[in-house]
């Protein structure tokens, strides 16, 4: 099989006939052998109703995935890419945002330039400005975290694959927004960028909006820097950080107890150090934030390794 054409969505149900009918006409357009696969997160409008009917009409070619409930995007990918079987894996959004028109030459960078994952750049984007300048925000972020400086776009849902790549990365929470980041570090690292066509909503409305979105993506993107970086090896950085602070406390004390020497020795009179409540201030702060980083670290690799982590309720599967 040449595609597989993975979409997630959450209450879509006016723009699926069209977004099918529209990827059907390129994929016989361009001779590609093809597969749909529609990863219902939860909707509860008539998505599900259109993806059995669109199945229905095209059994070999339409796949559908139900979750009991909304999960997010990432679980719909992982399932998604799961089940995927061609050879080139495209993922896109279910609102007609993103143009199946870019399937072909996503394709042909993936097949004949070598890629192992182009993302998508919407250059000119039709989002309001409360969506686009905290994006532009992220971006920038994420690319010098990432070492990946070639991309503007990390989340562009619309990105292809080769399908080596899907099967070797794990996308869980909210990661969905660093597969290129997820990639990289999974040892694919001929990433590269296409600019695409963004085009406006149709029908109903953004389903990623609000602030909570780019704080939880700044907390994400710090836990798969550091996994990336100390994950195997975290006594590089605790043992550093320990014996660093160790030495520091060490020199504070010979200070602290040659001053008071020298106090004594002149007859003069000096305070105790702990008569001075920024001594306990610094104390508790140092004390609580190692802690507090050492049980986030610990929490994420807890979260990694947990069996159940991707064991989610599919209700049904076409």
């Amino acid at each position: 099989m040449d595609i597989s054409v993975v979409i997630p969505l959450y209450n879509e149900d006016e723009s699926l006939p069209e977004l099918f009918s529209w990827i059907k006409r390129v994929m016989e357009e361009n001779k590609f052998t093809y597969e749909v696969i529609f990863v219902n997160d939860g909707s509860t409008d008539r998505s599900w109703d259109v993806i059995n009917e669109l199945h229905n009409q095209n059994p070999d070619t339409v796949h559908g995935i139900k979750f009991r409930r909304n999960y997010g995007k990432s679980p719909a990918l992982y399932c998604g890419f799961d089940r995927a079987k061609g050879d080139v894996v495209i993922t896109m959004d279910a609102d007609l945002q993103d143009s199946p028109d870019e399937i072909p030459e996503l394709y042909r960078m993936i097949t004949q330039d070598g890629y192992d994952l182009v993302s998508g750049y919407k250059q000119k984007r039709y989002d309001p400005l409360s969506k686009t300048i905290p994006t532009k925000l992220f971006n920038a972020t994420a690319r010098k975290v990432s070492g990946i400086h070639n991309l503007h776009d990390f989340n562009c849902g619309l990105k292809a694959y080769r399908n080596e790549v899907i099967k070797h990365i794990e996308v869980y929470g909210e990661m969905h927004r660093y597969i290129p980041y997820l990639a990289k570090s999974a040892g694919f690292s001929k990433i590269g960028e296409k600019t695409v066509h963004h085009q406006a909503r149709k029908f109903g409305k953004s389903k990623f909006m609000g602030l909570n979105r780019f704080v939880n993506g700044y907390l994400d993107l710090l836990s798969l820097w550091f996994l990336d970086s100390f994950g195997l090896k975290p006594m590089h950085v605790f043992g550093f950080i320990g014996t660093l602070m160790f030495i520091v406390g060490l020199l504070s004390v010979i200070v602290v107890g040659a001053t008071k020497l020298y106090y004594l020795n002149n007859g003069y009179v000096h305070p105790l150090v702990t008569d001075s409540p920024y001594f306990y201030l610094a104390l508790t702060m140092m004390i609580l934030g190692t802690q507090l980083f050492v049980a986030g670290f610990l929490g994420e690799l807890i979260s990694r390794n947990a069996p159940e982590r991707n064991n989610y309720q599919i209700e049904k599967e076409l």
